[in-house]
């Protein structure tokens, strides 16, 4: 769900046809929105059915139990002055997780600070921006109305989105 359809494969396919930006917006993107969208992604595997069976359950569950240690561990590597070894003890204290992950996702986040946040930031900023379109929108939201718009521009900052949609409640209201 995060890597394919609906996720990035399918985000990031639309945003590069769009050619009338340019390439560095065609080609790049804002990490909150984009893994955002991937987290999104996530989510809707649960309304649209696909998690059925007790294995994609535990590893939607899985994938969930990961962001919040990366969100843990981002914050107490930047915040807290956590040590390379403090993070590893905190994923094998709270996971069943092997070293060679431990270690490659620890190095991960050492080297991009806030970039755990920044999923889970973009995700609920779509979220709440759904929730705003379906409370102002009633019987008249539309999902894939909703969807289209949130990746009409390709990926943008949060503000820029949240103001796009906005616009697009209001316009939905008027007609």
């Amino acid at each position: 769900m995060h890597e394919s359809a609906p996720g990035h494969h399918f985000q990031i396919a639309l945003q590069q046809e769009l050619t009338g930006l340019p390439m560095f917006r065609r080609f790049g993107g804002e990490t909150a929105f984009a893994e955002g969208w991937g987290l999104y992604a996530e989510y809707l595997g649960y309304e649209m059915g696909v998690y059925q069976d007790p294995v994609q359950r535990f590893g939607a569950l899985e994938a969930e139990l990961w962001r919040a240690i990366r969100l843990v561990v981002d914050t107490g590597l930047h915040a807290k002055s956590w040590s390379r070894e403090q993070v590893l003890d905190y994923m094998y204290a709270n996971s069943p997780v092997e070293p060679t992950r431990a270690v490659a996702e620890a190095e991960r986040f050492m080297a991009m600070p806030g970039q755990a946040l920044a999923y889970k930031i973009g995700q609920l900023k779509i979220l709440e921006l759904r929730q705003r379109a379906e409370a102002a929108l009633g019987t008249r939201f539309d999902i894939r109305a909703f969807h289209d718009e949130v990746l009409r521009d390709g990926s943008v900052p949060l503000d820029v989105l949240e103001g796009k949609i906005d616009r697009w409640i209001a316009a939905q209201q008027r007609s």
